[in-house]
C-alpha cells in the first residue's frame, strides 16, 4: 500500500504555524475579559530574612482594589510535592501561597497587589511598609552541607531532605577491590534558568452567580493545574474551576506546574466579584519560576584491564532550592535511575542526596535528570577511555549492551527492548569523519587552534506520565475533531495527531482539528511533559480513530447495504472494496436517525515502563587557546527513536533540544552570590543564552529500531537533544584540552574565562 499523503512518515509541515507567523496566535496576555483588574507579586529582595508587612497606607490608594498577605491566604493549602520514595519518608515543608513573616529565597512571594491599572498597583508595592530582618543565607550544596552551616528550615538537620541509595553497595566495592584501575570524576552539572519565549500570565474570572471560577493560563497541563489548585489550595471541587489554556509559548517541563499566582488571582477574583489579571516580567520569572540541573556528582568507574566496566559508584547531591516544587526531589532520584547508560554495567551503587538551598525551587527542565545523568556517565566513560589508554569509541564499543542481549535489564531495573547501540555510534562517526580527525586537527594547529572532538552516547526513558484518554469524532462536516488532554506548548501536536488519523482516514491535515488545554471541554488530562505525548497520547489516537472508523462502518454498511467486511476507509470516504459506491463523511454524519454516540470513539494508553530513546552525539569544536574562545565547527547525530512520525517536526525538536544543551554546555548559568544569596545572573544582561550564531549545522539522521513495547513503535524524541549534547560539547572541550595541554577536566559552562583561566594555569605549573 502507497504511504498516505499527510500519514505517518511524512514531512508534514505544521498545520499550527501559519496563524503564529501572521501574529494571530492567542496567548493568555491577549485575554482581556474587560475592566479587569490588575496585579503584581511583591517578592522578597532578601535570601533570607525575617519580615513584617504594614499595607494601611497602601491599601487606601487611588485604585487599589485588594492587598493580600499572609493573613489572607492562612486559611489556604500549600502548593504539593507529589513525589514519595518508595520505602523512605521525608518530611516536605510547606510551600505556602504566600510567606509567613519568613522569606527562603530572593523573589519569595509576600504579598499580591490588586489595583485597577498596573502602575497603580505598583505605586502600591512600593508604598508597603516592610519591616526586614535578614538572616544568614546558604547556596550551593557543598556550603549547605557544612557543619554549622546556616539553615533554610529548622528541622531540616544538615539542610537534608533525603540521604538514600540505589544499588548494592557491597557488590561495588567488591568489584572495586579487584579491579585494574579505577576512572573518577568530580563534574557541577550548573543551575539553569528555563526561558521560554512567553512568560507566565493568568486571568482569573469568578462567576457570582455559580460561584464558579475560569482561570486562563499557559500551561503544559490544565487538568494538572485545577486539580492541585482546587483540592490543595482552595479547597473547593474541581466542578467549581475551569482552567483554560489558549496558545503556550514554551514550557520545556516549568510550565507543568501549579505556581501560587494561580491561586492567588483566583482567590482575589472570588473576594472582589471581578477579573484580576497577573502577568509576569522577564525579570520576575528569574526570581519566580522554577530553575532547572544544579548537581554536583562525583563518580568511579571500576575497570578491568581490558576496558571492560566491572562497577560504577556515584554520589549525587542534588539541589532542590528552598521550597520543594511539584516533582523538584524525583528529578535527581529518577536520573541516577538511568545512570548506566547503553553499557554493560553489572554493579551499580548511587547515593542520592537532596538538600535545601536560600535559592528559588528547582524542578523539571527539559530531561528532567537524564541529561544530568548522561552526562555524568560520558564524562567518566572519556576518564575511563584516558585511563586505560583506549580510544573514546573502543572503549565505548567494549562496553554497549549488545542487541542479542536485549530485552535489557539494567542494575536499576530498567528494561531496554530493542537498539543497536554501536550502529549508531558507527553511523555517526561515518558521517563526521571520525577518522579524518587528525588532519583536521593538524590544519587547526596551523592556525593557532587547537580542534577536539567528543563523544555523547545517551538513552534516556519516556512515556512514563501515566494515562492518556483520546477522543476521536466526526464533524457535521465531515472533518474529525481530536479531545485530548495532552497540551503542546510549540512542538506541533495537533500536525501529529492528524497525520495519525491520517493513516487510518486518508484526509487531509486541513480536516482534522483539536481540542485541548480546556477542563470543561476534555474530560481527563496528563498534561504533556517527559516526551510522553506521542508514546502516549498518540497511541490513545490511533486507537480512538480506529474505534471511530469500525463505528463509521457499522453505519455505512446500513446505507450501502453491504456487509462491514466488505467496507474500506480512505480520503474520507466508506466505499465497498473494488466498486465506486461508497459513502462521504460528511453524509454519515448527517444521516437520519444515527446515534450521536456512534459518530466518537475514544480510547485510553498508558506505559508504565515507558520508552528508551537512545542515539549518539559527536560535536566538534575549535579553541582558540589566546582567548578561552570555543566554536562548534561540527555536530552530528543520530538517533534511534524506534519509528519516526514526522521527519521534518522531529529534526525541529532534535535541533532544539541540542541547541539547549548547547547552551547549558558553553554559557548558561544561574549565579548565587555565596554572601548574601543575591541572584547575580537576573536579567539577560548577565545570563547568556544560545543564539543562532553559537551554534553549527546540525546534521541529523536517525538509525531507528522500532520500540516492541508501544503499538506505535515509538520511542519519544522531544528531550533527546538535550541529553545527548552536553557530554558531547564537553567531551569535545576536554579532548582538545588534554591533547594540547594534557587538561582533563573542566566544569561547564565552558565559558572562554574557565578556559583561557584552565590553559594559562596548566602552562603556568609546566613553567614552575
Amino acid at each position: 500500500m502507497a504511504p498516505v499523503k499527510f500519514g505517518v512518515g511524512q514531512s508534514v509541515r505544521r498545520k499550527e504555524d501559519d496563524p503564529l507567523i501572521r501574529g494571530k496566535g492567542r496567548y493568555t496576555d491577549d485575554h482581556s475579559p474587560g475592566l479587569e483588574l490588575h496585579a503584581l507579586m511583591v517578592r522578597s529582595p532578601h535570601a533570607h530574612a525575617k519580615f513584617r508587612i504594614d499595607a494601611a497606607k497602601a491599601r487606601n490608594m487611588p485604585g487599589v482594589a485588594a492587598i493580600l498577605t499572609y493573613d489572607d491566604v492562612r486559611d489556604l493549602g500549600v502548593l504539593p510535592c507529589l513525589f514519595e520514595l518508595p520505602d523512605t519518608k521525608f518530611k516536605v515543608p510547606p510551600y505556602l501561597i504566600l510567606a509567613d513573616g519568613v522569606v527562603r529565597h530572593v523573589g519569595d512571594a509576600v504579598a499580591f497587589v490588586v489595583a485597577e491599572t498596573v502602575e497603580q498597583a505598583r505605586d502600591a508595592v512600593e508604598a508597603l511598609k516592610i519591616d526586614w530582618q535578614p538572616l544568614p543565607p546558604v547556596v550551593g550544596v557543598k556550603n549547605a552541607t557544612q557543619k554549622n552551616a546556616p539553615q533554610v528550615w529548622p528541622d531540616q538537620p544538615g539542610n537534608v531532605l533525603f540521604d538514600v541509595s540505589i544499588g548494592d553497595k557491597k557488590v561495588v566495592d567488591a568489584a572495586f577491590a579487584k579491579a585494574h584501575a579505577v576512572a573518577e570524576i568530580s563534574v557541577v552539572n550548573p543551575r539553569v534558568v528555563i526561558n521560554y519565549i512567553e512568560p507566565r500570565a493568568v486571568v482569573a474570572e469568578y462567576d457570582a452567580n455559580r460561584d464558579h471560577l475560569t482561570l486562563t493560563l499557559g500551561s503544559q497541563g490544565s487538568h494538572r493545574v485545577r486539580d492541585i489548585i482546587c483540592q490543595n489550595v482552595l479547597k473547593i471541587p474541581t466542578g467549581k474551576m475551569r482552567v483554560i489554556c489558549p496558545d503556550v509559548g514554551g514550557g520545556f517541563g516549568t510550565k507543568l506546574f501549579p505556581y501560587r499566582e494561580y491561586a492567588l488571582a483566583a482567590l482575589a477574583a472570588r473576594k472582589l466579584r471581578k477579573s484580576v489579571k497577573w502577568v509576569s516580567e522577564r525579570a520576575e520569572h528569574f526570581l519566580g519560576d522554577a530553575q532547572g540541573r544544579d548537581n554536583v556528582t562525583t563518580a568511579r568507574m571500576a575497570l578491568a584491564e581490558d576496558g571492560k566496566f566491572l562497577a560504577m559508584d556515584v554520589d549525587l547531591m542534588a539541589d532542590m532550592g528552598a521550597y520543594l516544587s511539584t516533582f523538584g526531589p524525583y528529578i535527581p532520584y529518577g536520573g541516577a535511575t538511568m545512570l548506566t547508560g547503553l553499557y554493560d554495567i553489572q554493579a551499580f551503587h548511587c547515593r542520592v542526596r537532596t538538600i535545601f538551598t536560600n535559592t528559588v525551587p528547582v524542578d523539571a527542565y527539559r530531561g528532567a535528570g537524564r541529561p544530568e545523568a548522561a552526562y555524568v556517565l560520558e564524562r567518566l566513560v572519556d576518564a575511563a577511555a584516558r585511563k586505560l589508554g583506549m580510544s573514546p569509541d573502543a572503549v565505548r564499543r567494549k562496553n554497549f549492551i549488545p542487541p542479542r542481549a536485549l530485552p535489557y535489564k539494567t542494575a536499576t531495573a530498567k528494561i531496554y527492548d530493542s537498539g543497536d547501540f554501536a550502529a549508531h555510534m558507527k553511523r555517526a562517526q561515518e558521517i563526521a569523519e571520525w577518522k579524518e580527525f587528525p588532519k583536521r586537527a593538524r590544519a587547526a594547529k596551523k592556525q593557532g587552534l587547537v580542534r577536539g572532538i567528543g563523544l555523547g552516547c545517551y538513552v534516556e526513558v519516556c512515556g512514563t506520565m501515566g494515562e492518556e484518554t483520546a477522543q476521536v469524532q466526526l464533524d457535521a462536516n465531515g472533518d474529525v475533531t481530536v479531545l485530548i488532554g495532552t497540551q503542546s506548548s510549540g512542538q506541533g501536536h495537533l500536525t501529529a495527531y492528524a497525520q495519525i488519523i491520517a493513516d487510518q482516514f486518508g484526509i487531509s491535515s486541513d480536516r482534522v482539528h483539536m481540542i485541548q488545554g480546556d477542563t470543561d471541554k476534555v474530560a481527563t488530562g496528563l498534561g504533556t511533559g517527559g516526551s510522553a505525548s506521542i508514546p502516549t497520547g498518540g497511541v490513545s489516537v490511533q486507537r480512538a480513530t480506529r474505534k471511530l472508523g469500525d463505528s463509521l462502518k457499522a453505519i455505512a454498511a446500513e446505507a450501502l447495504e453491504t456487509g462491514v467486511a466488505d467496507l474500506e476507509i480512505s480520503e474520507g470516504m466508506v466505499r465497498v472494496a473494488g466498486t465506486d459506491r461508497a459513502i462521504s463523511f460528511a453524509d454519515l454524519a448527517k444521516r437520519p436517525g444515527v446515534d450521536p454516540s456512534k459518530l466518537s470513539g475514544s480510547d485510553t494508553f498508558t506505559s508504565a515502563d515507558g520508552t528508551f530513546p537512545n542515539g549518539t552525539h559527536i560535536a566538534e569544536v575549535e579553541i582558540d587557546p589566546a582567548t578561552g574562545h570555543i566554536r562548534v565547527v561540527g555536530y552530528v547525530i543520530v538517533d534511534d527513536f524506534g519509528v519516526t512520525l514526522n521527519p521534518l517536526m522531529l529534526a525541529g525538536q532534535v535541533h532544539g533540544g541540542t541547541m539547549q544543551g548547547i547552551g547549558q554546555a558553553l554559557m548558561e548559568q544561574a549565579v548565587y552570590d555565596p554572601a548574601d544569596g543575591q541572584l547575580v545572573t537576573g536579567t539577560f544582561m548577565d545570563y547568556a543564552l544560545p543564539r543562532a550564531a553559537d551554534g553549527p549545522s546540525i546534521q541529523f539522521s536517525t538509525h531507528n529500531v522500532p520500540c516492541k513495547t508501544n503499538p506505535l513503535g515509538v520511542k519519544g524524541a522531544g528531550e533527546a537533544g538535550a541529553v545527548g549534547s552536553c557530554p558531547a560539547v564537553v567531551n569535545a572541550i576536554i579532548d582538545g584540552l588534554w591533547r594540547e595541554y594534557k587538561i582533563g577536566h573542566i566544569d561547564m559552562p565552558a565559558t572562554p574565562e574557565r578556559v583561557w583561566m584552565a590553559i594559562a594555569e596548566q602552562q603556568k605549573r609546566h613553567r614552575l
